[in-house]
């Protein structure tokens, strides 16, 4: 059978999941009839919200008479996890690469790994539409990246293709009519090899992704390199660590367009989603009970944020979540090391899980599923993940990049500074805009994405994707106002809000519910401060000029989940409910805190 495997990589933005799209359609793999909504691959409600993907998917198209397996993976470095595996069980990679933003930070991740994996690149400049688009600068960029990553000759001869996804054509010169995506399809058939491995061997079949059904239990999605699958065959599984499980397929699930059918068989070189082993996970093989050859399991880089995910223990709890003991927030949490293996989690006390995993984002896109399945708990502040090499303390660095206005460049590098980054090139990039690009240690990333908008009226853009452990260097500054504090139970009255005003910037409204420890909004000077959000008005009989002006009220700083991790100081928790988010103190009483703060 003719196949090809192909991944689809590229930087957050530069239109993979709307390339895939294109190729979706014009291969015929929808009836005429059918309605497909943009970015199809996208299938979580989270995914279409942000505009990003979080989760590699597979599909698969015909053409020709040739099938072509297509994986779309997530461009931001905190899913770095995904597009490992992805890139093993694959023989070839689209790169991505926008004609004006050219090569940015996770284009560099990604490439990396390719190369490193002997994958020979399709370079496709996408949206040459774009009215400032470059790209024979491009061009040059992704061949100067390749010659930095030691790449090999057949992969420095890579061929281009140029392509507006959106538009879907593609085009081998740029003065060519734009008509369809024919000539991509054409490279991914003439420059893709086909896959390696021979029906007539032993099996062999990797598992590099997963998935969760409730009737069938655990589900497998495996790339068979050699012999072939078939239901109700009898496997051995080999687990990473070695131990074998045997076990039946009972189920055999085949891709074609969106839509997953039941199969017979899987030949080498093919993708297909199996279930029927229970303990099935991650880089496990399955091979053959009389003659088991296991495939090298597959490395996966370490965690380098951790955060504290707690029972909510404060005066509201319980009144807005359905799912809110220790044991319903232990087997949720258990659920999603199931399927998601960039993260881990352990148990520190009663009712406390410390979740590890590659950056904020991916941390807060777990709570938010969490929140919207009616989950009640709390999140301490991200702590970055020290490790020990004889007896140096290390701890991870980032390498950052930034595109802002050039009036902000000064404001910038400032800010940075103060947060240990070290600058390492700065170059213009026309129509005002300036990039720069530093080192800086990952403790210095928590909290500085709110702050970086506001320094640069909302027009900066910021990257980062993990560079290497370094030695631990001193403290960063973090957040220079205190809090304002709660110092009573009950609702909010607008009286009391309207007379706070003058202190900083108010997080609630009235009516909303408040206790002793909350912080109920950010004082304008550095240090925190009790208030009473609930005091109503002095009424009497007597009636007085000017008593009864009518109170202006500014309306609130609402926190989503990401701003208010981002907002809190190590004294402090998110509570997070399905219906609210609210920043409290870890010690509510103010006599404990101030004795704790000693």
């Amino acid at each position: 059978m003719n196949i090809r495997n192909i991944a689809v990589i590229a930087h957050v933005d530069h239109g993979k999941t709307t390339m895939v799209d294109g190729l979706l359609r014009q291969s015929g793999a929808f009836a005429a009839h059918e309605q497909i909504e943009n970015c199809a691959m996208d299938s979580n409600a989270q995914e279409k919200e942000r505009g990003i993907t979080i989760l590699s998917k597979n599909t698969a198209i015909r053409y020709k008479d040739c099938k072509i397996n297509i994986i779309d993976t997530p461009g931001h470095a905190d899913f770095g996890g995904e597009v490992e595996r992805v890139l093993k069980m694959v023989d070839g990679v689209l790169l991505l690469v926008d004609a004006q933003e050219g090569v940015m930070p996770q284009t560099r991740f990604v490439v990396k790994k390719a190369i490193s994996f002997g994958l020979r690149p399709i370079v496709v400049v996408n949206k040459i539409d774009k009215p400032a688009a470059e790209p024979d600068r491009v061009v040059n960029e992704v061949f100067d990246l390749l010659v930095q990553m030691d790449a090999n000759e057949k992969q420095l001869d890579f061929p281009i293709i140029y392509a507006s996804g959106v538009n879907g054509f593609a085009k081998t010169k740029l003065d060519d009519e734009s008509k369809d995506l024919a000539p991509l399809f054409e490279a991914i058939l003439n420059e893709t090899p086909p896959p390696s491995g021979d029906e007539a061997n032993h099996i062999q079949a990797q598992v590099f992704t997963l998935d969760y059904d409730n009737y069938v239990g655990k589900i497998g999605i495996v790339r068979v390199f050699n012999g072939k699958l078939r239901k109700n065959q009898t496997l051995t599984l080999v687990k990473s660590d070695g131990e074998k499980v045997s076990g039946r397929v009972t189920k055999l699930i085949g891709f074609h367009g969106l839509t997953r059918m039941e199969i017979d068989e899987a030949s080498a070189g093919d993708i297909a989603a199996i279930a029927g082993f229970e303990t099935i996970d991650v880089g496990d093989s399955l091979v053959d009970p009389s003659n088991p050859m296991p495939l090298d399991p597959l490395h996966i880089e370490e965690p380098t944020l951790s955060v504290l995910f707690a029972v909510n223990d404060s005066p509201l709890a319980g009144t807005e979540g359905k799912h809110v003991t220790s044991n319903k927030l232990r087997d949720r949490l258990e659920k999603e090391m199931h399927t998601n293996i960039a993260m881990k989690m352990q148990e520190e006390g009663e009712g406390r899980f410390k979740v590890s995993g590659r950056g904020e984002l991916q941390i807060t896109v777990l709570a938010e599923n969490m929140r919207r399945e009616g989950y009640e708990f709390s999140i301490g502040r991200p702590e970055v993940i020290v490790k020990e090499e004889e007896g140096v303390k290390l701890e991870p660095f980032e390498h950052l990049v930034v595109d802002v206005p050039e009036s902000f460049t000064g404001a910038v590098i400032e800010k940075l500074g103060k947060r240990k980054a070290e600058m390492k090139a700065m170059i213009p990039m026309g129509a005002g805009y300036a990039r720069m690009e530093f080192e800086i240690p990952a403790r210095g990333l928590i909290g500085l994405r709110t702050q970086f908008l506001t320094e640069t009226k909302g027009e900066g853009v910021l990257n980062h994707s993990f560079l290497d452990y370094r030695p631990l260097g001193g403290s960063v500054e973090s957040r220079s106002n205190g809090a304002l504090i709660s110092m009573e139970n009950g609702e909010a009255v607008a009286y009391s809000i309207f007379n706070l005003q003058d202190r900083g910037v108010i997080f609630i409204k009235p009516q909303d519910k408040v206790y002793v420890g909350m912080v109920i909004g950010e004082h304008s000077r550095p240090n925190d401060l009790d208030v009473n959000p609930i005091k109503g008005k002095q009424l009497t009989n007597m009636r007085a000029s000017g008593s009864d002006d009518a109170i202006k009220l500014v309306p609130p700083r609402e926190h989503t989940l990401e701003s208010a991790i981002e907002w809190i100081d190590d004294d402090e928790i998110v509570e997070i409910t399905p219906k609210h988010i609210r920043i409290r103190k870890k010690y509510l009483d103010p006599i404990a805190r101030k004795r704790m703060a000693r």
